[in-house]
């Protein structure tokens, strides 16, 4: 049984006080044991919310943009090839030295000649959408310079439960919730949890 952090916490006021592992740890304890602890936003650590300050034609490449890129305290170089690049809009912008989810590490560049600090992300770099094109469009109401995973309210951490037969009232983020509450001397908020969203605008596809 997968638990989210999250949502427990948003049950279960108070429990924001204990971290997710020292839930995890005190759960197991309990008699619900804990088969692993997941956090998240580890894959998008380096990845942060970047906004496009200048856009300039490639001097070398009809296809490449030369743009300078904000986090709010700093400013780099970055080619895009993406034809939904434009000034003044937010993308995920990867910091150098950043280990993307599917394993790159980014690192200073040159294409065609023009050195690139930094990458500009589409959905599908992030492994939100298998077949998102071009850049991945953020909210204007974003934070320059915040993390991602906060930023789109992905930062959450899963704890996965191994449910015995005996548990089946742990089968649901309620049941577990009870457990908690007991364990902790906490009181379970029954209000009905609201469905959760990506908050990022749109993914607008390039166009060749």
């Amino acid at each position: 049984m997968k638990i989210s952090y999250n949502w427990l916490c948003e049950i279960l006021p108070g429990l924001e006080k204990i971290t997710a592992i020292e839930l995890a740890d005190k759960l197991s304890l309990s008699g619900l044991e804990v088969d692993s602890v997941t956090d998240l936003s580890a894959k998008f650590k380096g990845i942060v919310v970047g906004k496009v300050v200048s856009k300039e034609k490639h001097p070398d490449a009809d296809k490449l943009s030369l743009c300078q890129v904000s986090t709010g305290k700093e400013q780099f170089q970055v080619v895009c090839g993406a034809a939904n690049v434009a000034k003044d809009k937010l993308f995920p912008f990867a910091t150098l030295g950043t280990t993307m989810p599917a394993g790159l590490v980014i690192k200073t560049i040159k294409l065609r000649g023009v050195e690139s600090s930094g990458m500009l992300c589409s959905a599908k770099e992030l492994e939100l959408s298998e077949e998102a094109e071009g850049l991945l469009e953020l909210s204007h109401e974003l934070v320059v310079g915040e993390n991602i995973a906060a930023a789109l309210g992905l930062n959450d951490v899963i704890i996965d439960i191994d449910i015995t037969p005996n548990r089946g009232d742990a089968l649901s983020h309620w049941g577990v919730a009870c457990d908690v509450a007991a364990l902790l001397g906490l009181r379970v908020d029954f209000t009905p949890v609201a469905p959760k969203s990506i908050d990022y605008k749109s993914v607008k596809p390039s166009i060749e």
